[in-house]
């Protein structure tokens, strides 16, 4: 999937990029990973992307899920 270039960058993305970074990276976690998670019924689950960006999801005793995310960003 590539990124259209020409698309304008929100508010968050022009004046703080690194911060609009982590908020992508929270919204992949509560989304995509957390449907993934559910759909294949797993107990667990930890995620990286290689960038310092990292997560954990696991099943609780009362059928939840607890999810754990960071960043981290060079300066």
């Amino acid at each position: 999937m590539s990124e259209n270039n020409n698309a304008p960058k929100t508010m968050e993305e022009e004046y703080s990029p690194e911060n609009a970074k982590r908020m992508k990276w929270a919204e992949f976690v509560e989304t995509t990973v957390l449907d993934f998670f559910s759909a294949h019924k797993l107990e667990k689950i930890a995620v990286e992307d290689g960038n310092g960006n990292k997560a954990k999801l696991s099943k609780t005793k009362d059928n939840g899920v607890k999810v754990e995310y960071s960043s981290t960003v060079l300066m």
